[in-house]
C-alpha cells in the first residue's frame, strides 16, 4: 500500500500507515473503511446514547449527523461510546451515587479511546447532566482539536394549561405529602410533563452546562439551544462535525482556547442565567484539568458584579426554548458583553474571538426582544448573579447557594441533623418539617456518599410542603439544577473528611445570611474544637467496587471533586 498524503502531525499515522500496519489497515477494512477514509484525518465521535434517559435516547441520530459532517468534509469519522446515568431516575434512590462518578467515567473512557486508537480529533456529544462536563473534560484532558456537540432539550409538557417540567413533578410530590395536591392531579402531571426527547427543560444543569460551553469556546455560539428534536438541532450537529475538519486543519485545540478570561466568561454567564449550582464543581474540575488557577471564591466574585438577566425555571417560569427562540445563549452574551462583564477577546472553537464570532449571527437586536424573562443588564432582575458563595465556621473552604429568591436572605433556626438523604426525606414527608428549621444533611459529600448525591427530592419535597422560604437545607452534598430556596450544597470540608458539618448536633443554632455570605453555627472554637476530638471517621458506606474507589480518588468539592492524582488536595 502506498504512503498517504495524510498530515505529518496526525497521530493516526501510526495505525493507518507504513507495511508493518498492513493487519491494522485489515481491521479498519472489516468495517468497511477504504483508502480514502485511511488517508483521512482520524475524528472520533463520542456518543453517549442510551435508553436510560430521554436526554440520550435521541442521541443516536444527533451524532449520525455529526458524522455526515465530518464525512462530507472529507474526514474518517469513528464512533464509539460511553455510559451515561440518569439524574432524573436515579435520583433520591442509592443510585444517585453513581452520578458524579460518572463526570469521571466518561471522562476517563473517551481519553482512552482516543489515546488507545490514536486519534486526531473529537466530536463529544452529551446529553444527560455529567455528560456535558465529563465531555468536556475529555478533551481538555486529551488536548487534541475537540468540538462539543449537546444533543437539546426536551420541549415542555402541558398540565392543566401551563407548561411544565420534571421540577412540577418532583415539586409535586411534595404536595401530595403536604394535602395540597391529589394523587390523582400528581398522575396527570407525571403523564404529561416529559412529552419526549431531550435533557430537562429549565435551566437545569444540563442546559446550564451547554450555555456555558459557548461562553467557553468549546462550543460554537448559538449551538445550545435548538430543541431535541428540533431540525436546526441536526443542523448544529452537521456542521459540528464538519468543523472538527476545520479545527483539525488549523490545528486548533483546547489549550488554544481555553484561559482564565474564557473561564471568567463562563461563570459571568452562569450566574446571568441562574444556572445550576453543578456548574461550580464542574467548572472548578474543568479549570483543573486544563492548569488554570480558578477558585471557588471567583464565583462570588464574579457573581457580585454581574446582574441576573435571565428568570428562567427553576426560578423563573419559562424554559431553555423560550430562550431559544428569542436568539438563545448569544443574546446573553451580546448583553453581558455591551456591558463590559465579559473578555470579547477570548478565543473560540470557530478561530474567531466571542466578539468577532457574535459579529457572525444574526440576532434580533435587542429592542425587538419584548419578553417577560430577559432582562437589560441597565434593569436587571437582580443586581447581582444567582451564584452565592458561603463560608464560616461551618464552611471553611465554602458552600455554594443559588438565590432563586430573596437576595437579603437570613435564616436562624435550628439544625435537623440526618445522616443521609433517606432519613431526612422520611422526616419531610411525614410533616414533622416546621417552620424555622435548617435541616442538615451531611455524610453525601464526595466520599463520604461516596459520589455527592443530588437531592431534588428533598428540596422539592420542602417546597411542596410550602416552605420554599421559611426552611433552609444544608449539606456536603449536592442539589439538582431544578432546586429551588434557600438550600446550601457542597459544604467542605465535607463530614467524611472531619469537616464542621459532621459535628453539629440536633438544636445547634445555624446562622445563613447571603448578604454578608455567611454560614455558621452557634459554637464557640472551643466547642468545635472539642467535638472534633470526640469525632471517628465513618466506615465508608462501600468497601468493594466502583464505589470504594471513588470514596478514596475524590477530592474536595471546594476544587470541583477531581479524581486526578496531578490534582488532589
Amino acid at each position: 500500500m502506498s504512503e498517504h498524503d495524510k498530515p505529518e502531525n496526525l497521530r493516526s499515522r501510526e495505525v493507518t500507515e507504513g507495511t508493518e500496519r498492513a493487519p491494522h489497515r485489515a481491521m479498519f477494512r472489516a468495517m468497511g473503511y477504504d483508502d480514502d477514509d485511511l488517508s483521512a484525518p482520524m475524528v472520533g465521535v463520542a456518543n453517549p446514547a442510551a435508553d436510560v434517559t430521554p436526554c440520550n435516547v435521541h442521541l443516536d441520530d444527533v451524532a449520525d449527523a455529526a458524522i455526515d459532517g465530518v464525512d462530507e468534509s472529507d474526514g474518517m469519522p469513528i464512533e464509539f461510546g460511553t455510559i451515561t446515568i440518569s439524574d432524573a431516575i436515579s435520583m433520591g434512590t442509592e443510585g444517585m451515587k453513581a452520578s458524579l462518578i460518572s463526570r469521571e467515567v466518561i471522562a476517563d473512557s473517551v481519553e482512552l479511546v482516543s489515546f488507545g486508537e490514536r486519534m486526531d480529533a473529537l466530536v463529544t456529544v452529551a446529553g444527560c447532566d455529567k455528560n456535558l462536563p465529563g465531555m468536556l473534560m475529555a478533551s481538555i484532558r486529551t488536548d487534541l482539536p475537540s468540538v462539543f456537540l449537546y444533543g437539546g432539550s426536551i420541549m415542555p409538557g402541558e398540565h392543566d394549561g401551563r407548561e411544565v417540567t420534571i421540577q412540577n413533578v418532583f415539586e409535586g410530590v411534595g404536595a401530595v405529602a403536604e394535602g395540597t395536591m391529589s394523587e390523582d392531579e400528581l398522575d396527570d402531571l407525571e403523564r404529561h410533563a416529559c412529552p419526549g426527547a431531550g435533557s430537562c427543560g429549565g435551566m437545569f444543569t444540563a442546559n446550564t452546562m451547554a450555555s456555558i460551553s459557548e461562553a467557553l469556546g468549546m462550543a460554537p455560539l448559538g449551538s445550545a439551544g435548538p430543541p431535541a428534536e428540533d431540525r436546526e438541532r441536526y443542523q448544529v450537529a452537521e456542521r459540528s462535525g464538519e468543523l472538527a475538519m476545520e479545527v483539525i486543519e488549523a490545528d486548533r485545540r483546547p489549550s488554544d482556547i481555553l484561559s482564565r478570561e474564557s473561564f471568567e466568561n463562563a461563570i459571568a454567564v452562569q450566574t446571568a442565567i441562574g444556572g445550576s449550582t453543578n456548574a461550580v464543581l464542574h467548572l472548578l474540575a474543568m479549570a483543573r484539568e486544563a492548569g488554570i488557577d480558578l477558585d471557588i471564591t471567583d464565583f462570588d466574585e464574579i457573581s457580585r458584579r454581574t446582574p441576573k438577566i435571565a428568570d428562567l425555571q427553576p426560578g423563573g417560569t419559562r424554559v431553555m426554548n423560550d430562550l431559544h427562540e428569542v436568539g438563545g445563549v448569544p443574546v446573553v452574551i451580546r448583553r453581558l458583553l455591551d456591558a463590559g462583564l465579559l473578555h470579547g477577546d477570548a478565543m473560540t472553537v470557530t478561530g474567531r474571538t466571542l466578539e468577532a464570532e457574535l459579529e457572525q449571527l444574526d440576532l434580533p437586536d435587542d429592542d425587538e426582544i419584548d419578553v417577560d424573562f430577559l432582562y437589560t443588564t441597565d434593569d436587571p432582575k437582580e443586581d447581582e448573579g444567582a451564584i452565592k458563595i458561603l463560608e464560616g465556621n461551618l464552611a471553611r473552604d465554602g458552600a455554594v447557594l443559588k438565590a432563586t429568591g430573596d437576595d437579603a436572605f437570613h435564616h436562624e433556626g435550628p439544625a435537623r441533623v440526618f445522616e443521609n438523604e433517606e432519613d431526612a426525606m422520611a422526616y419531610v414527608q411525614e410533616g414533622h418539617v416546621e417552620s424555622g428549621d435548617v435541616i442538615v444533611i451531611r455524610n453525601e459529600g464526595p466520599r463520604g456518599g461516596p459520589g455527592m448525591r443530588e437531592m431534588l427530592g428533598v428540596t422539592a419535597a420542602v417546597v411542596g410542603a410550602g416552605h420554599e422560604d421559611d426552611v433552609a437545607l444544608i449539606t456536603d452534598g449536592r442539589f439538582s439544577g431544578a432546586t429551588r430556596g434557600p438550600m446550601i450544597g457542597h459544604v467542605a470540608p465535607e463530614a467524611f473528611a472531619g469537616g464542621p458539618i459532621g459535628l453539629l448536633e440536633d438544636g445547634d443554632t445555624i446562622t445563613i445570611d447571603i448578604p454578608d455570605r455567611s454560614l455558621d453555627v452557634g459554637l464557640t472554637d472551643e466547642e468545635l474544637d472539642r467535638r472534633g476530638e470526640d469525632w471517628e471517621q465513618p466506615e465508608p458506606n462501600y468497601t468493594g467496587g466502583v464505589l470504594a474507589k471513588y470514596c478514596r480518588d475524590f477530592g474536595s468539592a471546594a476544587h470541583g471533586a477531581v479524581t486526578n492524582p496531578e490534582f488532589l488536595d
